[in-house]
């Protein structure tokens, strides 16, 4: 490929850029935390108070806000969106006998909180028009190496159990979850949301995270809202929630002096600084998501005429919350990819890839997987972009 037709692409790219977020000054990151609130006065109570750890009133208060907006019956806050995942995975009965179904395009957390329990990832395709797994081509992978024995799922090729179905909403859009719940109570399968980077978006009209029977949330410093770290399990079912509280809490029985732990749990309870700072971030959520969607309607415009490039929209009978803001280069200028991200950075604007695919990873690379081609088609072409919700004021 010429000199001339990486700096074409490149420049266009740029140029669109400029054009959706208007003029400004200095470097602008991929995405930064936003406090214009009452974030101070939260935190300066609980260090005014010296209720900074996981007693505090704010742990609990974020929790039922939490319930509140996404309409789960139950949120659990966490030291962070893996230690969610992990929680989640291990009270839906995964064990490291079995294996678990992620995608191989996904942040690094979702097959981590599989290997924390022993278990393996088994890696699945995406599909390019939400991003995250595909249902049909899963649904005919497992009929091909999968088979339900007495009630168990089981991959007949390594003759470990399937235990559940980790989808992922990549960068805030939710992936085909009507027929994803098909093909796991087809096959047995408990499905698991990795609704880390999807916090205000909807599927069919439901806050993802909800439908599964458990779902993880993640509020790091990166995500839409921001506890510092941070993460949430949702659920609608209480005994789960009791469950999964307990385990955070390390297993420690009620008692007003004696410490008795009758399992192995997790000291991934949310401290009450974090917490207080996401009940703030929180009351503001409508809007950040209303600026961030109007920042993706500017991309959509800006990037509607550029030949070889394609801004990513949410898909039919869904609202996503722009988490990032994706481009998809064409097949045919994907080997412009790396010169595209240099043009935009050294324009001052962050880009960045998508991830490695986890398949590829060394730790992971001898797991089981399905055909990837679409994920590595997508791991070519796709780059993130300026995501913000204080670009748009």
């Amino acid at each position: 490929m010429s000199t001339t037709q990486n700096e074409s692409v490149s420049t266009r790219v740029v140029d669109a850029i400029r054009s959706a977020i208007g003029p400004r000054d200095g470097f602008i990151p991929l995405h930064k935390p936003t406090f214009e609130n009452h974030e101070w006065d939260y935190v300066k109570e609980c260090i005014d108070t010296e209720w900074v750890s996981t007693a505090g009133s704010y742990v609990e208060q974020f929790e039922e806000d939490l319930a509140e907006y996404t309409g789960a019956e139950r949120a659990i806050v966490t030291v962070n969106g893996t230690a969610a995942l992990h929680v989640s995975l291990r009270i839906a009965g995964v064990t490291s006998a079995d294996e678990v179904l992620v995608p191989a395009l996904s942040f690094v957390a979702t097959a981590n909180a599989v290997a924390y329990l022993g278990a393996t990832p088994h890696f699945i395709d995406s599909e390019e028009k939400t991003l995250g797994a595909d249902p049909e081509k899963l649904g005919a992978y497992l009929d091909d190496i999968a088979e339900v024995r007495d009630g168990t799922c089981v991959n007949t090729q390594t003759e470990r159990p399937i235990k559940a179905l980790v989808p992922m909403h990549a960068y805030g859009h939710p992936v085909a979850l009507d027929r994803l719940q098909e093909v796991a109570q087809k096959y047995h399968l408990t499905l698991v949301e990795d609704a880390a980077e999807s916090l205000g978006s909807l599927y069919k009209g439901t806050h993802t995270g909800t439908i599964g029977r458990l779902g993880a949330l993640s509020f790091n410093g990166n995500k839409t809202i921001t506890t510092g770290g941070g993460g949430a399990i949702l659920t609608n079912d209480d005994d789960l929630a009791d469950e999964a509280l307990h385990l955070v809490r390390v297993a420690k029985e009620d008692h007003e002096w004696e410490y008795f732990h009758d399992k192995t749990g997790y000291n991934y309870r949310m401290p009450n600084l974090n917490a207080a700072l996401g009940c703030a971030q929180l009351e503001q959520m409508p809007s950040f998501l209303e600026r961030k969607r109007a920042l993706a309607e500017r991309y959509r415009d800006a990037f509607e005429e550029i030949n070889g490039v394609s801004f990513f929209t949410e898909r039919e009978d869904t609202r996503s919350n722009y988490w990032l803001n994706v481009l998809l280069l064409d097949n045919e200028v994907a080997d412009r990819r790396d010169a595209v991200l240099e043009a935009t950075n050294e324009a001052e604007f962050m880009t960045r890839p998508t991830w490695q695919l986890l398949s590829t990873l060394p730790m992971y690379e001898g797991c089981p997987q399905m055909d990837l081609s679409v994920a590595r088609s997508l791991e070519r072409r796709l780059i993130n972009i300026p995501s913000s919700a204080d670009i748009i004021t």
